[in-house]
């Protein structure tokens, strides 16, 4: 079965998003690499007109709210870029690792290759996946509220900006 994917027809619409490290390795807390994914989003902020509604990094994926005039390219873009710039962060500070992330041509690869895309299509389903998305670390008993987790759009103090849905 074919992975869900972004519709051209709406490539422009919100979209729940979720990004996971392959065969769901718990490697992104350590090494500054949520620096590394922050940083990137925050790139594509400035440089290329996305928005981010509601975002959560977790040990082994991220969930993110977005809205961008090229979802799809931004989806592609950023996991290349992001999947390079880890890799090389692994290969400098946890070589014995590297190996997780091999194929078999002799190439790594980082990320699942599904996204799972969820069209956003109503306020109700919104707020929905925003509260799943703010839960996350709450359900993993990292946190015992939502506010408390630093890599979270429910921490006001986070690094990544968050946009209003009617701006």
């Amino acid at each position: 079965m074919p992975s869900v994917r972004i519709s051209k027809e709406a490539n422009e619409s919100i979209y729940f998003l979720t990004f996971t490290v392959r065969n769901w390795y718990y490697v992104l807390d350590r090494y500054n690499r949520w620096d590394i994914l922050a940083d990137s989003l925050k790139f594509f902020q400035d440089n290329k007109c996305l928005k981010i509604f509601g975002y959560v990094f977790m040990t082994n994926h991220i969930h993110l709210l977005i809205q961008s005039p090229d979802a799809m390219g931004f989806v592609r873009d950023f996991k290349k870029f992001t999947a390079r710039k880890i890799l090389e962060n692994i290969q400098k500070t946890e070589p014995s690792i590297m190996k997780l992330f091999s194929m078999e041509n002799g190439t790594h690869e980082f990320w699942n290759k599904t996204n799972m895309p969820e069209l956003i299509e109503s306020d109700r389903f919104f707020a929905q996946k925003l509260n799943y998305i703010h839960d996350n670390p709450v359900r993993r008993d990292y946190v015992e509220k939502q506010e408390y987790w630093h890599w979270s759009s429910a921490n006001s103090n986070g690094k990544i900006i968050i946009s209003s849905v009617y701006n």
